[in-house]
């Protein structure tokens, strides 16, 4: 099944290399390019790609902005945000705006390519130990502990043993090690968590388990 992508980003460059990047692996088509934010938007709209890749520092509107209305809409594309910022502010805003997962500018052409198809089977594009990572340095950031917590619905014992280590970085197989389970298992508590928490992706889930005080910076998985 070919993955239909939007590019935005501000650089003709990019677009371009990126375009050449995406388009000869025979699995995805380019269909549109957008040079600022609020073009992205607008053609996200018109468009209906399946993922848009989205960068941060624009004019007009930046990445962070416009991947917030992006995933506002009814039945949104997913959104990878590339960047040249290396597990920064930046980057967490965007992933907290909605994104999908992020990518570095300078990742190999293979990775480009994998990290499209990924986030298009509707998966996040972060490595377990960079998901922990970031969230950890958000978390320390001054005013993080005075910014607004989200609620989280009840949850059982394990569904919340689940969100801390999903919040911790673990991957399935990491969690169903730790807990004696079974990789379908915990795919199964993950996919109904997802809906319980009303969250895109595992991402989405370990932002609101630090935002809730379920997980706190610092805190060991065990």
């Amino acid at each position: 099944m070919t993955v239909s992508v939007l590019v935005v980003d501000d650089s003709g460059f990019f677009r371009k290399r990126l375009t050449e990047i995406l388009t000869s692996s025979g699995q995805i088509k380019v269909v549109g390019a957008a040079t600022n934010g609020r073009e992205g938007v607008e053609l996200a709209e018109k468009l209906r790609p399946d993922v848009i890749t989205m960068d941060y520092e624009m004019p007009v509107m930046d990445g962070i902005e416009a991947t917030g209305r992006i995933v506002a809409t009814e039945h949104p594309p997913r959104v990878l945000a590339l960047t040249t910022f290396d597990l920064d502010e930046y980057v967490f805003a965007t992933v907290r705006a909605g994104a999908s997962g992020f990518l570095l500018k300078d990742a190999p052409p293979a990775d480009l390519v994998h990290a499209v198809r990924v986030v298009a089977r509707g998966e996040s594009m972060l490595a377990p130990a960079v998901t922990a990572r970031l969230l950890d340095r958000f978390a320390a950031t001054p005013g993080a502990a005075d910014r607004p917590g989200a609620s989280l619905p009840a949850l059982t014992e394990r569904e919340a043993e689940i969100v801390r280590l999903v919040a911790h970085g673990l991957s399935n197989g990491e969690i169903a090690g730790r807990l004696f389970l079974s990789e379908s298992t915990v795919k199964t508590y993950v996919s109904r968590l997802l809906t319980k928490l009303d969250a895109r992706d595992r991402v989405q889930v370990a932002v609101l388990a630090y935002e809730s005080g379920l997980v706190r910076p610092g805190e060991p998985t065990a």
